[in-house]
């Protein structure tokens, strides 16, 4: 019996090396794995498993966590965890500045859920002025970081963080995301479904904003490449621009899309690491200051590199049906965007 649990122990702690060995090939090709990372809204529904996915990724030196309640017990739970970043906790206002101070990557998840019959939109006032002070003790304290704002509406969000960032006179677009991949995963997910994928080979861009009609799946550019009828597109793309409302309908109150999105923010996250360690080819669809369209803030392709944007890869070739979904976005983002620059201004 003795020698029978011996190798079951064995056995466990030899898959458990083999699945961290695969976990940093995955995270990084490089030797240089010392990224520090904040999480600004750690004790939260996401900011508690994006910390969580974040503490197992051996590009993470040290992890910032930063609430204004239970930071101390958050931390001191993920600190146990057996990988090699370090963990430390601020909670309140006072520590926010220790928090941000020298950090390589902000995410910033903080903020008020969505309940059944909300709209991201009608988070904008709580949400708004949490997103401004937040930015705006980053810009003081750590003013080259990459910022990636999680926090809902992400259409406005990123422009309060614009318009803070250059009252301070450290604004820099190649430096501000919006976190957008919860749709690209969303997407991926659904059509594998679909067509009977492997869930992890499909790319699906998405590009507009986040929320609503201004979510444009690029199904026509998926890889690899599908196709469906018209009914059956059309009932796609509703679904993947309403995902998040699936999910607030499902918990019933009880809260919005918190674990997906966390998964979403620590992949965003971990590609900001890689792309700071130098890897090549690091392309991650998000929400950033942009020429593409009319809009200033547009979501598209975009290479990361030591910097943040590298380059812009575009919105490619659209099919009619795509161009039609950009055109109806457009004028629903330029509102988005503008009340968050009004927020900030007046």
């Amino acid at each position: 019996m003795y020698k029978s649990v011996r190798f079951v122990c064995n056995e466990k702690l030899a898959l458990s090396r083999w699945l961290y060995a695969i976990e940093r090939r995955k995270f990084s090709s490089t030797a240089r794995n010392n990224v520090k990372v904040a999480v600004c809204g750690a004790s939260g529904g996401i900011g508690q498993p994006l910390s969580l996915l974040l503490k197992q990724s051996p590009l993470v030196t040290e992890l910032s966590l930063y609430d204004i309640v239970n930071t101390p017990g958050v931390a001191a739970d993920i600190s146990h965890i057996n990988t090699n970043a370090k963990v430390k906790a601020f909670n309140g206002p006072d520590q926010l500045p220790d928090a941000v101070k020298g950090v390589d990557v902000v995410i910033i998840p903080a903020g008020v859920p969505r309940k059944p019959g909300m709209t991201r939109d009608d988070l904008f006032n709580t949400n708004a002025s949490i997103v401004r002070d937040l930015v705006q003790a980053v810009g003081r304290n750590s003013p080259k970081a990459l910022i990636g704002i999680i926090s809902n509406p992400v259409n406005s969000t990123v422009p309060i963080a614009a318009e803070t960032l250059k009252k301070l006179n450290v604004y820099d677009p190649k430096r501000l995301f919006g976190v957008t991949t919860l749709d690209i995963v969303r997407a991926n997910t659904f059509i594998a479904e679909a067509k009977n994928l492997d869930a992890t080979a499909v790319n699906v861009p998405v590009i507009g904003g986040h929320s609503g009609v201004t979510i444009i799946p690029l199904i026509s550019q998926a890889k690899p490449n599908v196709s469906f009828p018209d009914n059956q597109l059309e009932a796609l793309t509703q679904r993947i621009q309403e995902a998040g409302t699936e999910v607030v309908k499902a918990k019933a109150g009880t809260g919005s899309a918190t674990l997906s999105m966390a998964y979403a923010g620590a992949r965003f996250a971990v590609s900001l690491c890689r792309a700071l360690n130098g890897e090549p080819n690091i392309i991650e669809c998000c929400y950033v200051e942009s020429n593409v369209t009319d809009a200033k803030f547009f979501s598209t392709p975009i290479l990361l590199g030591k910097n943040g944007v590298e380059s812009n890869l575009g919105i490619g070739k659209l099919s009619a049906y795509e161009q039609q979904l950009l055109k109806a976005a457009l004028p629903e983002l330029q509102k988005n965007i503008q009340k968050g620059v009004d927020f900030v201004n007046k």
